[in-house]
């Protein structure tokens, strides 16, 4: 799960190698900017989608953008229309206001991590290095993955793994992870790969991914931040403001799917006496998900399993 795409200059980039934004084209189209509009990039990342923003605002517009890693903020041009908020998109509303902003014109959110966090082996998302089982985006966080793998109990781990990584054999990992632990540090990437070794199924490099993929979504609350900021979003959104989020993940992309259907994280109950159900403040503006396009799958073979699904507040 990673940030990616296609033909976008990065030559204002910091550094290029940090973040090509998937589905660039097919998401800024779905944005809608208007030149004096207020935007937010939820995930700024290395500022791909933001710069492309940018080329369509005018002088007077403006655009927030989040990220909870620290580093993403040596990706930020030099443009007093835009303001860098070191937060979890989680905190978005609350945020905003703290800048006097009540309402905006779109938000875009791309739920994968950048390719710099996977490259830096001392932050433990890649199953590449060794470093330690950390995989925190945000290191003033507590939570680390070596707390999980050290502290959670065998249904907790089964559970994570089965529902983040689809870890076929989670149950059966778990329980190797809570013996092991009595006896062993697993503390880093090698000593967890050497502690479970003789549960790992197929090919290793696919099985790992996925182990990892659960863990840093767990370490991270990946599922609760996503869930927060789309809850939010309706009231931030003028009428007609547009939300725009890509997915990297079955779970992710159900969430966003029933929350544009139903413009609430619940199906809203229909009325007792009439049967009648709360309008949705949402219409739904991509009836499918859009996925990358073949020439897109050449460039960049990340971008397989990205979705992007857009949505318009109408009330």
């Amino acid at each position: 799960m990673t940030k990616q795409t296609s033909d976008i200059d990065l030559s204002n980039s910091s550094d290029s190698s940090y973040h090509i934004p998937v589905l660039l084209h097919e998401t800024i189209q779905g944005l809608a900017i208007k030149p004096n509009g207020v935007y937010v990039d939820a995930t700024f990342g290395g500022g791909g989608h933001s710069r492309e923003i940018l080329k369509l605002l005018g002088d007077n517009g403006k655009l927030f953008v989040f990220d909870q890693d620290a580093d993403a903020k040596k990706n930020v041009p030099e443009d007093n229309r835009v303001v860098f908020i070191q937060q979890n998109f989680r905190h978005l509303q609350k945020f905003l206001r703290v800048q006097k902003i009540t309402k905006v014109d779109a938000i875009l959110a791309d739920l994968g991590v950048s390719s710099h966090q996977f490259d830096e082996a001392e932050r433990g998302f890649s199953i590449r290095f060794d470093g330690a089982l950390d995989m925190r985006m945000d290191v003033r966080q507590t939570k680390t993955a070596a707390e999980v793998i050290a502290t959670y109990s065998a249904s907790q781990l089964h559970k994570l793994f089965e529902r983040y990584g689809e870890v076929t054999n989670a149950k059966t990992l778990a329980k190797t992870i809570v013996s092991k632990r009595q006896t062993a540090l697993i503390e880093t990437i090698r000593q967890f790969k050497q502690a479970v070794a003789e549960d790992v199924k197929g090919n290793p490099n696919k099985y790992f991914a996925q182990v990892f993929q659960a863990l840093r979504i767990e370490v991270n609350d990946e599922m609760g931040a996503l869930q927060e900021l789309l809850a939010s979003s309706i009231d931030l959104l003028n009428t007609n403001g547009r939300i725009a989020i890509i997915t990297f993940h079955s779970l992710e992309d159900r969430i966003v799917k029933n929350f544009f259907k139903n413009g609430a994280l619940e199906q809203q109950e229909a009325d007792e006496v009439f049967g009648t159900r709360p309008n949705n403040p949402l219409k739904i503006v991509t009836k499918k998900p859009i996925v990358a396009s073949e020439e897109e799958l050449k460039r960049n073979t990340r971008s397989r399993s990205a979705k992007l699904r857009v949505a318009e507040k109408i009330l």
